[in-house]
């Protein structure tokens, strides 16, 4: 087979690998544009988009020839820096899913063979005149074209959410919060999350000291700036050190695969496993902490099929369903420290609206003018700030009362409204209807988290004197997408 043929043929190759892993990793499960320590990343990834959009247009139809041969040459060599820098720069800023590592294992492979072809080739081009010679290749080379097209939108989408990430770093600022009267020792697990970042900047600003239990401690203290100590396990805690506070926000995120067996097992582990192990420390330790902030979640209380508008509280109790179980134990594992002396409160996380987490992949097909309902769209949305949701930890710090406390905002929406009011803020058009069965054939029970909800107010937190930042999604959305 002609070898430049079978290079554009990896190309091609290259071209789906790295629309999967822009996808399904970058945009779906990472949310790499949302997240602030990814602006590095986010601007290399723009750089090479931008070259393979070139490669791919350029190649599809052309041959390189003479000095135009030497240019080719020069933007391998270019790409193959930036491979290695994305490399280095993603083992220091984050833990990268095993899926995304074996992707671009193959990715890395797949482009090493494709450049290596086209190099072996480059040795009679450098001899023949100056010129791009056009000999196209038929369906291939249209493919080809429409990759280029596509990594060049990736490209583009990458800088403007590295640039929006460098206006948010310019502008951030740090809440005002006060965590108690005292100085005091924290350990957070889960700190390197969407929330526990969040959390652990705002504790560092108000005098606090932190200790980070991560799998990844040099991600963390990078991420930190070598503010905080961090361990990769309970046993790196001496059971003399003094802990004042203990947040537990560590758990890995429920959305993804089917809820396999497997799993199922993964995610108990992640929640239930690591706090059994917190609780362990804590019965080991020569003085024990104050106080335990315990993430749970709404999903405690079930489901609430479309059309049902019961208003949900704390006195509610839990279902017979995998999720509900998952936080019951979840809260379970965490009461288990009361049996030493330690106030346990367990915050029921609704979804928390911030430029990571869900939100942004929730707003894409708004964001493209493709919003409306889902699934029928009268499934309720309890959600909350993520300003919001620290400022309530902070709440809680001075409360003095433990026990089960739903993170949610005053206003329920339906997720008809909810993506009413994101189009209005957007001003994007709401009018694309989504039907819910292809999300329940992919994700089977998983689909009850997007197709059914949870109405759930925030009574002991109103009840105990809380105000809201934003108790309305309107302006909720505004202060995230300004």
């Amino acid at each position: 087979m002609n070898t430049h043929v079978l290079a554009l043929q990896l190309m091609a190759c290259q071209g789906c690998l790295g629309a999967f892993d822009t996808l399904y990793h970058h945009e779906l499960t990472e949310a790499l544009p949302g997240r602030a320590s990814a602006r590095l990343e986010l601007s290399i990834h723009a750089v090479r988009a931008l070259i393979y959009s070139a490669m791919f247009i350029g190649l599809s139809c052309w041959r390189f020839n003479g000095l135009w041969a030497v240019v080719l040459l020069v933007v391998f060599a270019v790409e193959i820096v930036l491979t290695l820098w994305d490399f280095v720069v993603e083992d220091k800023t984050r833990l990268l899913p095993a899926t995304e590592r074996v992707t671009h294992t193959v990715l890395a492979m797949n482009g090493g063979a494709f450049i290596a072809l086209l190099t072996l080739n480059a040795g009679e081009a450098l001899a023949l005149p100056t010129a791009l010679v056009w000999e196209p290749h038929g369906a291939l080379s249209l493919f080809l074209f429409v990759c280029g097209f596509g990594v060049g939108l990736s490209g583009i989408r990458d800088a403007f959410a590295a640039r929006a990430l460098a206006r948010q770093a310019a502008r951030a600022r740090v809440p005002a919060l006060r965590f108690g009267d005292a100085e005091c020792a924290v350990l957070v697990t889960g700190a390197t999350g969407f929330i526990g970042q969040k959390l652990v900047r705002a504790l560092l600003a108000d005098g606090h000291r932190v200790t980070v239990l991560t799998r990844q401690p040099r991600a963390a203290a990078w991420m930190f700036d070598a503010r905080v100590e961090c361990i990769g396990d309970m046993g790196a805690l001496p059971p003399a050190r003094r802990i004042d506070v203990v947040v537990n926000l560590a758990g890995a995120r429920i959305l993804g695969w089917r809820w396999s067996e497997a799993r199922r097992a993964a995610l108990r582990a992640s929640r239930i496993g690591t706090t059994r192990k917190v609780v362990a420390w804590i019965a080991a330790a020569h003085r024990k902490p104050a106080l335990m902030l315990s993430a749970s979640a709404i999903g405690y209380y079930g489901i609430q099929a479309q059309g049902v508008d019961t208003v949900l509280t704390e006195r509610d109790g839990p279902q017979a369903m995998f999720m509900s179980d998952l936080c019951r134990e979840w809260e379970e594992a965490a009461y288990a420290a009361a049996a030493h002396g330690v106030r346990v409160a367990c915050m029921r996380f609704g979804l928390v609206l911030g430029t990571q987490g869900a939100l942004p992949m929730m707003l894409l097909p708004v964001k493209l003018g493709m919003g409306g309902p889902l699934g029928g769209g009268r499934q309720w949305l309890s959600w909350i700030h993520v300003d919001d949701l620290i400022a309530g930890m902070a709440h809680l710090w001075t409360t003095g009362e433990g026990g089960a406390w739903n993170f949610t905002a005053p206003q329920n929406l339906s997720q008809a409204d909810f993506n009413k009011v994101a189009a209005s803020v957007l001003k994007r058009p709401y009018w694309l209807p989504t039907p819910g069965w292809p999300m329940r054939l992919a994700l089977g029970e998983q689909a009850d988290l997007l197709l059914e909800g949870q109405r759930v107010a925030p009574a002991r937190l109103q009840a105990s004197g809380f105000v809201f930042q934003h108790p309305a999604l309107a302006g909720a959305l505004a202060s995230l997408l300004r």
